[in-house]
């Protein structure tokens, strides 16, 4: 039996050697066009940037070394021109002499690869432009560096070898420009996974331009002009095309193959063409993807690998065996960070009108009390009849890789989610939890998929109409004041069950925390007491991170205080260790731990959440303290804070927020106390209002229920308003009737009344504080107040106004 299989590497490789070992006996002759049969192509990047320092490792085996171990006719530089399925021949030509000759077949394998798609733009041609396919490339690119001393290169295209390219070359020193026509990176992971590789390029310095295009190039002296869609011109020396690359069916079409409608080389189960003495194997092949049943590309060393040792099998035994199909797993390092997808993403979902439901969960890398946890995201698609798992991707800095191969292997064997949480790992603290986050997204696809909770996805929360939800943010207080969700009002998850009542069912409601986890226990909590209630999908993290600006300039680093002290010595340096605590974990430690200092006395703290390398500068200049230094290096950000003296804090900024004292219980004034407060809230900033002396009246129940009171009390409650409804007017009040002509004219023009009014506020987020001072003097107990007022004295209102821009006294 004479085989002859055209194009080495994976694919032509693989299956030679699989030939060979099946059949001692067969004539077994591979066709190459390059001059290298056998080499680690997802290597090349790396070798670039240097990462890998000796070419030769590069090379799994040479031309000579394959021959002698498997008796293969290694033919390099050999191209084959045409392919005759009648006469089972094929036409070779010798690239170094020119000569043609012909080769017969018994059985024909395919192999010839994928090629780079270069559009048709002026000066496309410049020799300083790139593609990267093979070791010739490489060897190019590594050259021009070197021999031109390249300062800027700009890559087109941000698929994995393009973003694999930014990091190796900005490795090199090289200043890196990406420029993308999506709206994000990485199109086989879906958008809210994009934004934390969006975050970490910009993070290392990489000029990213998203949905913007190349239109052409032109040689300017030493450099290349580079034109942009958006009327930028940007000068580089270098241009990598990365682009994408499509399957090289020519052989197949000049032979009359089939070719599918992806503009692959059709093959059957057994990898078989429409020719039954031809074969065909790699990135030139188009297959059913097992997930959606549709055709499509795979263009991955592992697959092809596979697919090689099937395709050698069937033509020695007959087909026998079945291909099964890719599900595209993928991964790829950018810089500190880890990506990868598996299955399909929402996007190609939604192009073939498959139905699913999704879920993203923020985790640990392995159990967070042990040193050196790292944040990774999850999120999964299912199908809401039966909850099968249909695709999953993951990023962060450890533990990808395996969490990855959890959601491939339950896709693969078609499995659900339901799968997912009863997937058993291999645990012990450093490795895992003992919920691990794959079964942690098992359980959050449950909840969902049997309707013990409904969520909201960030952009639908972000196109939202004002006033169509309540936004419940159920993190900390502390956590709030780092910024929230504008229009949203905080209620702790602790004291959700006693605030409850301060809630009106009138609207839906949004709840969120910081990653979704008390999302869903407030979620539980209202949606039993009958409220309509969904929580956001990856919580605050994942809002966050999909709303901020992607494509940017290079981004600038977060401020901190860079002058250098004069003392004499060195300030006193405390470390403390955050690593493996979710947010608000690091800002919380860091809190508590800087009261012991002294003034002037620093400390260090490193963490792994992404939030706190923002978080911690905001922190500091809401306390009066100073970010000394912050660095982040592989997903540990280390931040080194100086205690302040807040009160001689002369450079401290003050922030953008407001607050009221309510001193009069006038219906006039209390309606426009809280008109102000409502219209300053709507904007988004935080707004307080002091309640004291006659002002408390504005804030009582209207039934408060029976209340023990002593004789000063009493008279109090005798000669003072029982509640909002009871203000007068200051003036024209004639008894009463002046307050019931103000309260019809306002129903009347469709103005929202005082208790309207209250209720507004309330459900915005204003804080509403009474003195403690005027409650004990005039006798008024907490209980006669609305739900969810602080009772507080002169100093909590100070600390309020010492971070407003507006006080106002009323």
């Amino acid at each position: 039996m004479k085989y002859i299989i055209i194009g080495g590497v994976a694919g032509g490789a693989s299956t030679a050697a699989r030939l060979r070992r099946l059949d001692e006996e067969a004539e077994i002759i591979l066709l190459e066009k390059g001059e290298y049969i056998s080499y680690a192509n997802c290597g090349l990047p790396y070798y670039i940037g240097d990462v890998i320092d000796e070419r030769s490792k590069l090379f799994v085996q040479t031309p000579r070394s394959f021959a002698a171990r498997f008796r293969v006719g290694v033919r390099v530089k050999s191209e084959v021109t045409d392919v005759l399925p009648d006469a089972k021949k094929v036409v070779v030509k010798d690239i170094e002499t020119g000569r043609e000759y012909e080769e017969t077949y018994d059985k024909l394998v395919l192999s010839p690869g994928a090629e780079p798609v270069l559009p048709p733009l002026d000066g496309i041609q410049h020799p300083g432009i790139f593609t990267l396919r093979n070791v010739a490339d490489t060897d190019r690119i590594k050259t021009f560096i070197g021999e031109h001393r390249v300062k800027r290169a700009l890559i087109v295209g941000a698929g994995f070898i393009g973003l694999e390219m930014a990091e190796n070359l900005k490795r090199q020193g090289i200043e890196v420009t990406v420029v993308e026509m999506a709206n994000q990176v990485m199109t086989p992971v879906d958008y809210e996974v994009a934004t934390f590789v969006h975050q970490e390029l910009k993070d290392q310095g990489v000029n990213l331009r998203l949905e913007e295009a190349v239109v052409s190039f032109e040689k300017e002296e030493e450099t290349i002009l580079v034109a942009l869609r958006s009327g930028d011109r940007l000068k580089t020396e270098l241009v990598l095309l990365s682009i994408g690359v499509r399957p090289d069916h020519r052989l197949a079409s000049m032979a009359g193959l089939r070719v599918g409608e992806t503009g692959g080389i059709w093959v059957n189960e057994y990898l078989q063409t429409s020719d039954p003495d031809i074969y065909a194997v790699g990135d030139a092949i188009e297959f059913p993807n097992p997930v959606t049943g549709r055709p499509s590309l795979s263009f991955l060393a592992g697959p092809t690998n596979k697919q090689g040792r099937i395709c050698a099998d069937n033509m020695v035994y007959g087909n026998r065996y079945s291909y099964k199909g890719a599900i595209n797993t993928a991964i790829a390092k950018v810089f500190d960070m880890t990506v990868g997808s598996t299955g399909v993403a929402a996007k190609l979902l939604e192009k073939n009108s498959i139905p699913y439901q999704n879920v993203i969960i923020h985790a640990s890398s392995h159990a967070g009390y042990y040193p050196g946890a790292m944040p990774l995201m999850i999120k999964i698609n299912f199908s809401p009849e039966g909850g099968r798992l249909l695709g999953g991707q993951v990023v962060g800095y450890e533990g990808v890789d395996k969490r990855l191969e959890m959601l491939a292997s339950v896709i693969r064997g078609g499995g659900s989610v339901f799968d997912l949480a009863e997937l058993e790992q291999a645990y012990a603290p450093p490795f895992s939890s003992a919920k691990d986050p794959v079964n942690m997204a098992g359980f959050a696809a449950d909840n969902l998929w049997s309707g013990k909770v409904q969520t909201i996805e960030w952009r639908n929360l972000k196109e939202v109409r004002k006033g169509e939800f309540i936004l419940l943010d159920v993190r900390t207080p502390d956590e709030y004041v780092l910024g929230s969700i504008p229009g949203a009002i905080n209620i702790p998850l602790d004291r959700l069950r006693q605030e409850i009542d301060s809630i009106t069912p009138d609207r839906p409601i949004v709840v969120f925390c910081a990653v979704g986890l008390r999302g869903y226990i407030a979620a539980r909590i209202l949606s039993q007491r009958g409220f309509r209630v969904m929580n956001l999908n990856g919580g605050l993290k994942t809002y966050r991170m999909a709303i901020q600006e992607q494509g940017s300039s290079v981004q600038a680093k977060p401020e901190t205080n860079t002058e250098e002290k004069k003392e004499a010595k060195e300030p006193q340096t405390v470390s403390i260790d955050a690593c493996g605590l979710q947010c608000p974990g690091p800002v919380m430690k860091l809190k508590g731990e800087i009261e012991h200092l002294k003034v002037g006395e620093r400390m260090k703290i490193t963490a792994t959440d992404n939030g706190f390398y923002r978080d911690v500068v905001s922190w500091a200049k809401m306390t009066g303290n100073q970010v000394v230094s912050l660095q982040r290096e592989k997903g540990i950000i280390t931040a080194v804070v100086e205690k302040g003296d807040s009160f001689r804090q002369k450079e401290r900024l003050l922030a953008d927020n407001k607050t009221l004292i309510v001193f009069s219980d006038d219906l006039d004034k209390a309606i426009a106390s809280f008109v102000i407060a409502n219209g300053a809230v709507s904007t988004g900033r935080k707004v307080t209002m002091f309640f004291t002396f006659w002002g408390l009246n504005v804030i009582k129940k209207e039934h408060p229920g029976r209340t023990e009171k002593d004789w000063v009390g009493k008279l109090f409650g005798w000669m003072l308003p029982s509640n909002s409804k009871k203000l007068s007017l200051s003036k024209m009040n004639m008894g009463g009737m002046g307050s019931w002509m103000m309260r019809r004219i306002m129903k009347s023009k469709k103005i929202d009344s005082l208790e309207s009014l209250i209720q507004q506020a309330r459900q915005s987020g204003v804080e509403f504080i009474a003195c403690q001072m005027s409650m004990e003097v005039m006798g008024i107990g907490p209980e006669e107040l609305l739900e969810g007022v602080n009772v507080g004295g002169v100093a909590t209102y100070l600390e309020r106004a010492e971070e407003a821009n507006v006080n106002l006294f009323i």
